[in-house]
């Protein structure tokens, strides 16, 4: 009788734990839901993106939102960005405390990719000069070093482009990877716009593997807490699976090359960095701790994995600063940062200045979702949200901190 007892009482808890997860995991799906709906709201009023009568009747009134009632827009976008950092505290705290398994996890990493593969680029005007500079080569067969967008005044796509004034500013991997995109289009913009998308999904994706992979090899019991701390946060949702930066591909690459450094495969290893340098040139300061730890290796076998990761992630901000002295700072330019700090054996002071970062920095898009423009106030505000979220971050935890000790 006891042990029946034990055993509907053990029943009991683990169905309460399974309902609150699935609670939590629900509604981190449909804030996800919520974001790809908004995303059209910000769809560009020259683009078409379907000629279908029925879709052209959702577009406009999306469009509506994002363009003519822009205090609802910004609504909509805090309420999305607040719900999405609730459910994704609430998941963590779940992991931390192993009432999730692997496999849920990924259903949920997996689920989120798809659905915002086919969202639209709210963010970033970026992903269509991929596509035209791989247009350049594929269908005027020109050099896009040589070649603008400018230079193809009667093109459509110019209609509805940013930064139609530049040549080609990426290193030649991103464009040998993205031709054989182009060519698959057939010239057609929705499928190579979304072939697009997938290629950084599955980047995504990749990366999130081999992230698994590094920890499994040096921290393997918070492994599932780590990659859930990088997999679903917002910033990652926004910057990759939304606005589609070509950032991820590069990270992939830099990602690869470590977890082959660790496994020892140092030749095939530095071929894949030197790609990642290639794809998008910042990664070339991580070539720097990686020729140092080779050399070490060499003199010596045994070296600590974690300080060659705290090198990588100290050239990383070095990078990530030296950007910042030529160009103002952009949301997704953290991930170069980010990506590395789920190695780390992440604390509490760590997980909370780290979202107060990336909140500050998604929120410098609320002031041209509210105003519709980047000059004026709107850049004052900017910095404001940028600086002054990760201090709040910084002085709630200490608040909290000295509040604990006070009690204890």
């Amino acid at each position: 009788m006891s042990i029946f007892k034990i055993y509907t009482s053990a029943k009991a808890l683990t169905d309460k734990q399974d309902s609150k997860f699935k609670f939590f995991s629900a509604g981190y799906l449909v804030s996800v839901m919520a974001l790809f709906f908004y995303s059209f709201t910000q769809v560009d009023l020259s683009l078409t993106l379907s000629r279908a009568s029925i879709y052209q009747y959702f577009e406009k009134g999306f469009q509506y939102i994002g363009f003519f009632n822009r205090s609802l827009s910004a609504l909509f976008f805090v309420l999305i960005l607040l719900f999405l950092f609730i459910f994704y505290a609430l998941i963590l705290f779940e992991v931390s405390k192993n009432k999730i398994d692997r496999k849920r996890l990924w259903t949920i990493i997996l689920l989120t990719s798809v659905i915002l593969t086919f969202s639209y680029n709210a963010f970033s005007y970026d992903l269509f000069n991929y596509i035209f500079d791989a247009k350049i080569f594929t269908h005027y067969n020109l050099n896009p070093y040589l070649f603008k967008p400018l230079d193809f005044p009667k093109d459509p796509m110019l209609s509805f482009m940013h930064w139609t004034h530049r040549t080609y500013p990426y290193g030649p991997v991103w464009l040998g990877i993205t031709i054989p995109l182009s060519f698959a289009g057939l010239n057609y913009f929705l499928p190579t716009f979304f072939l697009f998308k997938i290629l950084v999904s599955a980047s995504f994706v990749g990366t999130v593997i081999y992230i698994k992979k590094i920890l499994n090899l040096i921290n393997p019991k918070k492994a599932l807490f780590n990659v859930t701390f990088f997999a679903l946060n917002p910033l990652v949702l926004f910057e990759v699976l939304v606005s589609s930066h070509n950032d991820m591909p590069m990270m992939f690459f830099a990602i690869l090359a470590i977890y082959l450094a660790i496994k020892n495969k140092w030749s095939l290893g530095f071929i894949i960095m030197i790609l990642s340098a290639l794809t998008k040139q910042v990664t070339a300061f991580l070539i720097i701790p990686f020729v140092f730890f080779r050399v070490l290796t060499y003199f010596k076998k045994n070296f600590l994995i974690t300080t060659f990761i705290k090198s990588c992630l100290l050239f990383s901000v070095l990078g990530f600063i030296y950007v910042l002295t030529k160009i103002e700072v952009q949301p997704w330019y953290f991930l170069w940062i980010f990506i590395f700090i789920p190695l780390l054996n992440l604390n509490k002071t760590i997980i909370i200045f780290v979202n107060g970062v990336i909140i500050g920095l998604l929120l410098r898009y609320l002031p041209f979702i509210y105003f519709g423009n980047w000059d004026g106030i709107v850049i004052n505000l900017k910095l404001y949200v940028t600086l002054a979220v990760p201090m709040l971050s910084l002085l709630t935890l200490a608040a909290t901190n000295l509040l604990w000790k006070t009690r204890k």
